[in-house]
């Protein structure tokens, strides 16, 4: 079992950024791909960026992709998302997941953390 915490998120104005953590404990996560996801009041849950198990395959949702960046640090496992030049647009829950069937690209999340809320104003 994987119990994911994320924190890093706040109240930001249009143009500022935020970094989000997410810590794993329980079991290992060394093996898996981890991600982001958000969810926008209103809308789907969407997809925003994914790290592979050894941090070099980087993937990113057009709608984040040259703003957004992720990383992992396997060694405190946790996950990073470095958010620069926000939108109102970005406004969302965040949330980290581990995918422990993949190990590249998160395709799903098995373990799924609380969520952490951006607010991005005018």
């Amino acid at each position: 079992q994987v119990m994911l915490a994320e924190s890093g998120g706040g109240l930001v104005q249009a143009g500022g950024s935020l970094r989000l953590s997410c810590v794993a404990s329980g079991d290992t996560v060394t093996n898996y791909a981890m991600g982001w996801y958000r969810q926008a009041p209103g809308k789907e849950r969407e997809f925003v960026a994914s790290v592979s198990a050894s941090g070099d395959n980087l993937v990113y949702s057009d709608s984040v992709k040259g703003r957004f960046t992720i990383s992992r640090d396997s060694v405190k496992n946790t996950v990073y998302l470095q958010m620069n030049s926000l939108k109102p647009g970005d406004t969302a829950v965040y949330q980290c997941v581990v995918d422990r069937h993949h190990s590249i690209v998160v395709v799903r999340g098995d373990y799924r953390g609380q969520g952490t809320q951006v607010t991005v104003s005018s």
